[in-house]
């Protein structure tokens, strides 16, 4: 199979980000491409969702199996090519914007490595998936909506990438993102920061530095953001319950120190939250 579409470069930028070409191609083992250095000015990202295939960086060959990927920066060399046995089913996308989306793209690392592996490939594969759908259905007709799609492809790559190159810090990474629902769930548990590090069997500092790595936020951070969700949801279903009881089971015994972070994250105490809405309770 063989799926592509190019569009159409827009001279002026008005969106972050936006898609010069978008393709999937399976079962062509003869897939090869070469680039000199200069000859392609814009960004590209090469997913093996099956089947490998080969990337020859600084003269040497690496081998790309499924849930792993090459990002190209503009102007960058580039030699890839299907492994002729297995030939895989490769999704790509070439994508451009202004400084902004370089700047963004080297804020979140990805320069530190030509080579990644997603997580969860499937979220990257369906966000895929639907921006073809689009360039191949309607092109140019919803330029918007394709940046829209361009943004969410890119941000999806960015929470789930994992360098190859991590060695031990990527299974340890692994292990931080399993334990993420758990996290959540048991948020409004008093939070003891070597109980948590201790099931993935590492110091509570290096707990703190994997945790950083794999979410970009502290894991005080994440709990924080866990129980502040459930307190929202609580102030607006459970209208007979005061502002202290929330604060309590969201887990935050003191009541001031409930509304200072929730003004924080919110911009509005929980009372102004629930009255916002329209909902009005005992305070």
């Amino acid at each position: 199979m063989h799926r592509q579409s190019h569009l159409l470069t827009l001279p002026k930028m008005p969106y972050f980000c936006f898609p010069e070409s978008i393709g999937n191609y399976n079962e062509q083992p003869e897939h090869s491409v070469y680039r000199e250095a200069g000859a392609l000015n814009n960004f590209n990202i090469h997913f093996v969702a099956a089947g490998r295939g080969f990337v020859e960086l600084d003269g040497v060959v690496h081998e790309l199996r499924a849930g792993e990927a090459v990002l190209y920066f503009p102007l960058q060399k580039q030699r890839y090519y299907s492994s002729k046995d297995e030939p895989w089913d490769i999704r790509w996308f070439h994508f451009y914007g202004g400084s902004g989306l370089r700047d963004y793209l080297l804020e979140q690392g990805l320069h530190k490595s030509p080579l990644w592996r997603l997580r969860q490939p499937a979220a990257w594969e369906k966000a895929h998936e639907e921006l073809l759908r689009e360039a191949e259905t309607h092109r140019m007709l919803h330029p918007a909506h394709l940046s829209m799609l361009t943004y969410a492809l890119l941000t999806i790559f960015v929470e789930q990438a994992v360098a190859l190159n991590q060695g031990k810090a990527e299974t340890s990474a692994d292990r931080i993102m399993e334990l993420l629902p758990l996290m959540q769930q048991e948020a409004v548990k008093p939070f003891i920061l070597d109980e948590w590090a201790e099931r993935v069997g590492v110091t509570p500092y290096y707990f703190c530095k994997l945790f950083r790595a794999a979410t970009r936020m502290t894991p005080m951070d994440f709990i924080t953001r866990c129980r502040l969700q459930a307190a929202k949801q609580w102030l607006l279903e459970r209208k007979d319950d005061n502002i202290g009881q929330i604060a309590e089971e969201a887990g935050y015994p003191s009541v001031s120190y409930f509304n200072k972070r929730f003004m924080q994250h919110e911009g509005m105490t929980p009372t102004a939250y629930r009255r916002l809405y329209g909902i009005h309770g005992k305070e």
